[in-house]
C-alpha cells in the first residue's frame, strides 16, 4: 500500500509472473495428493493475518505468504517479490501502531481452483486516524501442507466523497 511512480515496461514482469504461476500450477498438477483449498482454509489465512497485524507482528503477518521467489505482491509500490522484500515494504509503510491501525477483512468472493489453489477476492479496512479502505485479490496455494498467499494484488480505494 505504498505509492510509486515506477512503471512496468514491455510486459516482461507480467509475462514472468504468468510463467511462474503456470510452472507452479503444472508442478502441482502432477501431485497425487493435491486438492482444492476450501473457504474455511482460505478465511483461516485472513484470520491469521488480522491477528498478527493487530498485534503489531508484521513478520508473523508476512509469514502467511509463500516462502520463495514465486511470491508476488502488486500494490502502490509496484511489484514486490519474496517475503524479505515484502516485509521491508510493510515495515517502511507501517512503522508504528498508529500507522498500522486496526485491520479487518471482508470476503467478497471465493473460488477453489484446480489442484491446491484458490482465488479469494475481498475488501480491507484499516481503522486509524485517517482510515483506509481497499480491495484485494489473492491466489492461495498449499506450501508444505499449509495454505499461504502466492499472489496478492491490493489496491487502496479513494474515500467516498461527501455530498
Amino acid at each position: 500500500m505504498i505509492r510509486s511512480s515506477r512503471r512496468l515496461h514491455g510486459g516482461s514482469v507480467l509475462a514472468a509472473t504468468r510463467l511462474s504461476l503456470g510452472l507452479l500450477l503444472a508442478a502441482c498438477a502432477s501431485s497425487p495428493s493435491a486438492r482444492p483449498i476450501d473457504r474455511d482454509e482460505a478465511t483461516a489465512v485472513l484470520d491469521a493475518q488480522v491477528a498478527k497485524w493487530n498485534q503489531g507482528d508484521l513478520r508473523g503477518f508476512v509469514a502467511t505468504y509463500w516462502d520463495g521467489p514465486e511470491l508476488s505482491f502488486f500494490g502502490r509500490s509496484g511489484l514486490v517479490r519474496g517475503r524479505g522484500d515484502l516485509l521491508a515494504t510493510y515495515e517502511r509503510a507501517y512503522p508504528t501502531p498508529a500507522a498500522r491501525g486496526v485491520l479487518s477483512f471482508e470476503v467478497v468472493a471465493f473460488e477453489p481452483l484446480e489442484y491446491d489453489h484458490a482465488l479469494l477476492l475481498g475488501r480491507f479496512h484499516l481503522e486509524r486516524q485517517q482510515p483506509a479502505d481497499g480491495v484485494f485479490s489473492l491466489v492461495l496455494a498449499r506450501q508444505r501442507g499449509q495454505v499461504v498467499i502466492l499472489h496478492d494484488h491490493t489496491t487502496e480505494t479513494p474515500p467516498a466523497s461527501a455530498h
